[in-house]
């Protein structure tokens, strides 16, 4: 019905133009909202008009191009404000006593990159003077043959230009055409050397996956399936297995990972778990002795072990745990860190890889991350670790068996471990150490691309960038003591070339090196030294395609292409200073660093586990340990009132690489070089967010919620008291009436 108010159908269409928009803002706190609708009269009228018109209706447009300008005003606002308070508290990597990385090293690269910097910004203002004043040219031959040419016509050779300022700029032309050019075309020509290598090695490894996807390629066991559990030994394969679950402070994924170890299908008499917990908090060590003693109650043959004298980090907890008397008795030992989750048929789907294969001396898994969703910074290690296991690991696996142990989610043949010396202290990256070692001796691995094991990805850069700081350290440090050892061995020729210049050089050495030195100061120093050149598929084009080679693994992940291509150069000033601390042998390369953990689980874990626990509160021990969570809780939160708020460092070191670059691409500007000056300009950026710490998971943004939730929890408890206190006095009152009735 039209309104009695209305003026007609035509008076209607007058208002009415095309479909009504209700367009809310979050932020700040108001909204704009058309509320009026077309009245039943003007249908006729809106069916004339095509979909298309419709879509581009331009009151539709302009309010959602609005709604979209409010959002990118709110994103710079909300950054402005974490910047303003990041700045205002001083954090920086600098004040961090925890940071596995040497202080003196820290300092000098810093140093230097602030030299570079320093030196960049006055070479800018002499070519942004150079360039009102007319003398600069888009070709640096063209402006040196008229230096030539100005001087042979004043009569003087050195300079063209009679006045002071001239005279120094034409001297420093001079100088690096002389002196610096050649130099640094040298060194940008060995660095694309090094880049081109490396490039196709990744495409080797490529086409590699490509051969196994298209011939369907992968390890076969040499017997059939494994019988079910349930049918006893008759007929399977059920050997003795220990399971090891190594951890230190770990409280945020103990349960996790115990309970999904205890879920294992496989026959309880074949199966001995190790918890093997390296904590120095008492509350930690307590809730995991008891969350062991919960399900030995329930029938796990599960021990806790704690060390006194905690030496050699991880693999000194492996190693003590080894020495023990009964494990003789067993012939495999997997190994799952405190965060990882197998699924309940992991042991079958592994172990009968080793059956009357004799020559299998480790089986390694995949992993799969529950929060690789979480923010931008897990989505790109999720992209770097999907070309890992996909492309790296398998291929090796297939074509080598030989790949580096990824320390958890395997199972390994105890006399493999024993025979190849166990488990040492002298690296940080013990898992590696061990796999070397023990190609050496003859083993061989197979990798299971197609068996998952659910962890964790590092949510917040700064735990991220001290795992890739030991991560890249050990390699190196473990180069330097392995060399003889691989020159000496009986393995045959191809095997150790592999060894050296594959997997160490060129994997470990070489691509943090050309990463760090070509992008982040070659690439710079040729904006204003214009005389050496990088060519322009060196810096766009070859860098694309492997980009989009490492993506292929996870096919979503495409529409982050040009952010893990930028992040990726800007983690090699991590990677290389890690590889020189561990090339060098200092003091850092030793340092190992707990990577921090959020406790995130999948929706089929915690439904297990759900059920889990239900059959454990049945048990009469359950409200004692209940109490005793809720004490520990309280105590933690009158702890944490206590300590000071938590704020997201400053990385001084990626602030000034971060500020070379936008100084470098303000240089190519004047140059008119265009994929030069976008590369930089979009480099110098990506350096600033993570210099910033933005990147990765916002600990002022998780403070404030959990503060919210608490008060919100508060009210919620102090609201049902209120009602259940009201109901108290409404049955007393009740119950009193009746009684004065009466």
């Amino acid at each position: 019905m039209v309104p009695w108010w209305g003026g007609g159908v035509k008076e209607q269409q007058k208002h009415h133009r095309g479909t009504p928009v209700v367009i809310k803002m979050e932020n700040p706190n108001w909204c704009i909202s058309e509320l009026e609708t077309p009245s039943s009269d003007e249908d006729d009228f809106i069916l004339k008009k095509s979909k298309k018109s419709r879509g581009k209706n331009a009151k539709q447009l302009t309010w959602v191009l609005l709604l979209k300008a409010h959002r990118a005003a709110g994103c710079l606002s909300s950054i402005a404000a974490a910047v303003r308070r990041r700045v205002k508290s001083g954090t920086t990597d600098s004040t961090d006593t925890a940071v596995a990385e040497n202080p003196t090293i820290r300092r000098r690269l810093h140093t230097f990159i602030r030299a570079f910097l320093f030196i960049s910004l006055v070479l800018l203002s002499f070519e942004i003077a150079a360039y009102f004043k007319g003398w600069h040219f888009k070709d640096p031959k063209v402006y040196f043959d008229h230096i030539l040419t100005a001087g042979k016509n004043s009569g003087v050779f050195e300079f063209g230009f009679r006045d002071i300022f001239g005279w120094g700029y034409n001297k420093w032309v001079l100088f690096r055409v002389g002196y610096l050019a050649q130099p640094l075309q040298w060194l940008a020509n060995a660095c694309i050397v090094l880049f081109l290598v490396q490039s196709l090695d990744r495409l080797i490894l490529c086409l590699g996956c490509f051969w196994i996807r298209l011939r369907k390629i992968k390890p076969v066991p040499k017997t059939g399936q494994l019988v079910d559990v349930e049918s006893g030994d008759g007929g399977g394969y059920f050997p003795m297995v220990l399971i090891q679950i190594p951890m230190c402070n770990e409280k945020e994924v103990y349960q996790q990972s115990i309970g999904a170890v205890c879920n294992l299908d496989w026959p309880k008499s074949k199966l001995l778990i190790q918890v093997l917990d390296d904590s120095d908090d008492p509350t930690t060590q307590m809730l995991i002795r008891e969350e062991v003693h919960k399900w030995q109650a329930d029938g796990a043959n599960i021990v806790y072990r704690h060390r006194v004298i905690r030496d050699g980090y991880k693999a000194g907890n492996l190693k003590s745990a080894m020495s023990c008397d009964y494990v003789k008795d067993y012939e495999f030992v997997a190994i799952f860190d405190a965060d990882f989750q197998p699924n309940p048929d992991f042991l079958k789907r592994t172990i009968i890889h080793f059956k009357d294969n004799e020559e299998v001396g480790l089986v390694q898994a995949r992993w799969s991350f529950v929060n690789k969703d979480e923010n931008l910074l897990t989505r790109l290690q999720n992209i770097n670790l999907a070309f890992h296991f996909e492309v790296e690991q398998q291929v090796n696996g297939i074509f080598l068996n030989f790949f580096g142990f990824n320390g958890t989610a395997g199972v390994w043949r105890i006399k493999a471990l024993e025979e190849s010396g166990g488990w040492l202290e002298r690296t940080t990256v013990e898992d590696m150490d061990i796999a070397v070692r023990a190609h050496l001796n003859g083993w061989k691995f197979v990798f299971l691309n197609d068996v998952e094991c659910q962890c964790e990805l590092p949510e917040s850069y700064e735990a991220y960038r001290k795992q890739q700081h030991r991560w890249h350290s050990g390699p190196m440090q473990l180069f330097r003591l392995c060399l003889p050892d691989i020159i000496k061995s009986k393995i045959c020729f191809w095997k150790k070339a592999n060894l050296i210049f594959l997997f160490f050089l060129l994997r470990k050495l070489v691509l943090p090196f050309y990463s760090f030195t070509l992008f982040c100061i070659i690439l710079p120093m040729t904006m204003f030294i214009p005389e050496a050149e990088l060519p322009a598929w060196v810096v766009c084009y070859i860098p694309a395609t492997m980009s989009l080679l490492n993506i292929l693994p996870a096919p979503k992940s495409f529409p982050f292409i040009v952010p893990y291509l930028l992040f990726e150069n800007t983690m090699s000033v991590t990677k290389f200073n890690a590889m020189i601390s561990g090339l060098f042998q200092l003091g850092s390369a030793y340092e190992w660093v707990v990577t921090k953990k959020s406790g995130r689980s999948s929706e089929g874990d915690l439904v297990t586990l759900g059920e889990k626990e239900a059959m454990h509160e049945r048990c009469s021990s359950e409200t004692t340990l209940v109490e005793m969570k809720e004490e520990l809780l309280k105590q933690e939160m009158k702890a944490s009132k206590k300590k000071k708020k938590k704020h997201n460092r400053i990385y001084m070191k990626e602030l000034s690489l971060a500020f070379l670059l936008l100084t470098a691409a303000a240089r190519s500007l004047l140059s008119a070089q265009g994929i030069h000056f976008y590369f930089l300009l979009f480099q110098g950026v990506s350096f600033l967010l993570v210099g910033l710490d933005l990147i990765g998971e916002q600990k002022e943004l998780k403070e404030e919620c959990s503060r919210c939730g608490h008060r919100r929890i508060k009210r919620e408890e102090s609201e049902a008291s209120f009602i259940s206190s009201r109901l108290r006095f409404s049955r007393s009152y009740k119950l009193g009436a009746r009684l004065f009735a009466r």
